[in-house]
This record gives C-alpha cells, structure tokens and sequence, in this order.
C-alpha cells in the first residue's frame, strides 16, 4: 500500500460526498486506502459512507476527540508508506495525490510534503507558515508587516513575497492537506494529543525538522478548500480553543516564560483588532462587524483572567459562564 488517506469527520456531511469523489476519480496510478475517522457525527456520514463508498474504512470514534486524536486513530489503523491528513471539506484536482506521492518518492530527505491550495474561487490559499514566535506575533499585532521591505526582521506570520509556482521547503504545511512518511509517524508518536484543535501540525513539523527532515511544498499538486466548516458553529469556542493550544505550544517549544509573554502579545494584538473593527463599525454598522467585536469581548475578557502556565500545567482556566457569556455565540 502506498498511500493511506485518513480524513477526520464530524457532522461533515455536506462536504464530505465530494471530497471523496473527487479522491476516487482523480486519482490514477497511486495505490491508496481512505480511512475516515469519525468524531461522533450525527448528521448520516457514516451512513452515508457505508451506502455509497462500501471500501472506506470507517473508525467510529463515538465522540468529538478532537483533530490531532482523531488522525492518530487513523494513522494507527494505516497501512500506506505515506499518511495523507486530509480534511473532509477539500476536493482533490487532477493526479493531485499521484503527483503528491510522486514528488514525495524523490525528495527521500523530506517527512512531510504539502501542495498549492486554492479557495472555491480559484484564488491562492495560503497553506504553509514560518514557525511562530513572540516577534512574529509582536509584528502582526503592532502592523509591522509592511517594514518587511526594509528588513527581514520583519517578517511576521506569512512568507513575504512568495512564488506560488516553485518548490520549496517551509516551516510547517497546514493540516487541511498534509502528507507524511508513515515511519516516521510512527517515530515521532503521530500528533501531540494535548492539543485539540489548531497547532497540531505547527507541533508536528517542527519536530519533523528536530528529526532531521525537511517540510516540502509543491505547486504541481492542487487541491481545493472549502474551510471554515466546523469553525462557523460555534466561533467564540474555536477562537479560545485556538489560544489554548497556542499556550500549549509555546509552553512545550519555549517554556514557561514563552507561554507568559504569548499572553503578552495575544491581549495587545486583540486590542487592537477590537479598535479598527469597532471604528470600522461606527462608519459601517453591520451584524457581521458586531458579531465579530462580540467575540473580541469574550475572547479578550478570558485572557485577562486567565495565568496561561498555570492553565498549561493544570488546566485551570475561567469558563464562559462566570464571564456571563450567552450559550448562542
């Protein structure tokens, strides 16, 4: 087996038909197996899946385990030399996966392999990142990308200037489609299961790399993504679990003191994204800006209560309902 795709379910049913569809039909000379690992969806798609795709390995995992436990179900259960991580709201494009494999078979100095992304509208998506830290952080928040031309010390969060036709190596590539050798999977423990959601794969290429391989990107292979399908349910509750796992991160790659100065940055860079947008509001009111600044309450209310290390090391932190936050954002 050459290939194992392990796409991760929960409630995605009204992507995931075309996902898998687009993985059988555009896929010609790559051995594969697709495993879906489901989180405990409701909405049919393991009916779904038994109905109209019977050769799919289903894992039901009877509940939500979150993104990095639910692949390492599924990494578990692979069989391919590689390990695709594919999210169910992407649609494969033309031999995408035969390229894949196929740049992987002569890049043997690489352990993770990603490739160009485009959104519904064919415009670019950016799916690859310089690993993150405190300056990076302090130079988004404090609108400093532009001085980028002056000087690379600015650099922030996304790769300047990028060249979306040539191959190169990168940070870390995005979970939404990522591929990696299944050995060294198995070296590296698959994904760190602390993590819930977001940071997952930052942590995991960064220890591809401290395992002394590289993370590749090519153009050759394209895929679309959709995104943004669990996120827009419950938008407050990803957004905090997002800088949950930020200050895990940190604390794991730059210790106690990394995790207190993140907090740092995070608060002024919600500030300030909660004074453009509320002027933006007062000149263009609408729901969509007060809905956004309604979360910017919330998510700026929480860091300010909350001791990140002391949260890393125990898991105390304040809930939403001693912040008197309504159940509906």
């Amino acid at each position: 087996m050459k290939l194992s795709i392990v796409i991760i379910c929960w409630n995605d049913l009204k992507v995931l038909g075309d996902c898998l569809k687009s993985i059988y039909a555009e896929t010609h000379t790559a051995d594969f197996e697709v495993i879906v690992s489901d989180n405990g969806s409701t909405d049919g798609s393991i009916e779904f899946i038994h109905k109209n795709y019977p050769s799919v390995r289903v894992l039901a995992n009877g509940a939500n385990l979150g993104f990095a436990r639910g692949n390492n179900v599924g990494i578990r259960e692979s069989r391919g030399e590689y390990v695709l991580i594919l999210n169910p709201d992407t649609i494969m494009h033309e031999g995408t996966l035969d390229k894949l494999v196929s740049f992987a078979d002569r890049h043997p100095e690489a352990g993770a392999f990603g490739c160009r992304t485009l959104n519904p509208d064919g415009s670019y998506q950016m799916s690859m990142r310089p690993f993150p830290s405190i300056r990076r952080y302090w130079i988004s928040a404090l609108y400093l990308r532009p001085l980028r031309r002056v000087s690379k010390f600015f650099i922030g969060e996304e790769y300047p200037w990028w060249d979306v036709d040539l191959e190169r190596s990168v940070d870390w590539l995005s979970g939404h489609c990522v591929m990696f050798r299944r050995d060294l999977l198995g070296q590296l423990n698959g994904f760190d299961e602390q993590f819930f959601y977001h940071f997952e794969e930052v942590d995991l290429c960064r220890r591809v790399w401290n395992a002394g391989f590289s993370a590749l990107f090519t153009p050759e292979a394209i895929i679309t993504h959709i995104g943004g399908q669990s996120v827009a349910r419950f938008p407050v509750h990803f957004e905090l679990e997002k800088l949950r796992n930020c200050y895990r991160y940190f604390y794991k790659h730059f210790g106690a003191s990394g995790c207190r100065r993140c907090r740092l940055v995070i608060l002024a860079k919600l500030r300030m994204r909660q004074i453009g947008y509320s002027l933006l509001n007062i000149f263009k009111p609408s729901d969509t800006l007060r809905k956004r600044l309604d979360m910017y309450r919330v998510v700026i209310a929480w860091n300010k209560e909350l001791q990140p290390v002391r949260f890393v090391e125990t898991g105390e932190e304040v809930t939403l309902v001693e912040l008197g936050v309504a159940q509906g954002l």
